[in-house]
């Protein structure tokens, strides 16, 4: 199956999402240290983050 850009982005916010995660477990947020001093910017990070999880669910049980 050949994957679209979208599919493509998705995969990538999924994967620094959970690689931010495997750094908060060592007390780093990384999305925080780049976002931080922009609140929103952090928020819609994360924002993302999540509807591509929720993309990405829906990508994997497709066909």
């Amino acid at each position: 199956m050949k994957m679209s850009t979208l599919d493509w982005v998705a995969l990538i916010l999924v994967i620094v999402g959970g690689l931010n995660w495997g750094l908060v477990a060592f007390n780093f947020n990384l999305v925080n240290v780049i976002f931080g001093s922009i609140p929103i910017l952090e928020k819609a990070v994360y924002g993302l983050v999540g509807l591509s999880a929720l993309y990405t669910i829906y990508f994997a049980i497709k066909e």
